[in-house]
């Protein structure tokens, strides 16, 4: 018997970016977030997953510690970064303060770029996973 089949496995999963009530959607699976700490002037950087249990934080990278920010037990400095796994359970979503008091927003890259967002004064923006 000739036809198609039906498939019932899930969609596959995209970036979800929901700021000044516009949705943006972006073909990817993982994504690093990165921003620049308001009063030390350190950067960080988290790796997270797109998952069907919500948002998984792979890694995270700091250039330092300082007030609010110690590093933690098990992190491994290489090239004057701290490296470490976070031991979060998968969140369902990330929302995103936008003050615009710091001058800078967070950047949220991808395979295929780089975008700022956050970086004006507004609602908080939100980044979930979406079907794609």
């Amino acid at each position: 018997m000739g036809g198609s089949e039906i498939s019932h496995a899930p969609m596959p999963l995209a970036l979800c970016i929901i700021a000044s009530g516009k949705t943006t959607v972006l073909a990817a699976s993982a994504f690093t977030l990165a921003w620049t700490h308001s009063v030390e002037k350190t950067r960080w950087a988290e790796d997270w997953r797109v998952t069907l249990a919500g948002l998984e934080l792979v890694a995270a990278r700091v250039e330092g510690s300082g007030a609010g920010m110690e590093v933690p037990e098990g992190a491994v400095l290489d090239g004057g970064v701290w490296t470490y796994r976070p031991r979060l359970p998968p969140q369902p979503s990330l929302l995103l303060a936008s003050s615009g008091a710091t001058g800078e927003g967070w950047e949220l890259c991808v395979a295929g770029g780089c975008l700022t967002i956050g970086d004006a004064p507004g609602a908080p923006v939100e980044i979930r996973g979406c079907d794609g």
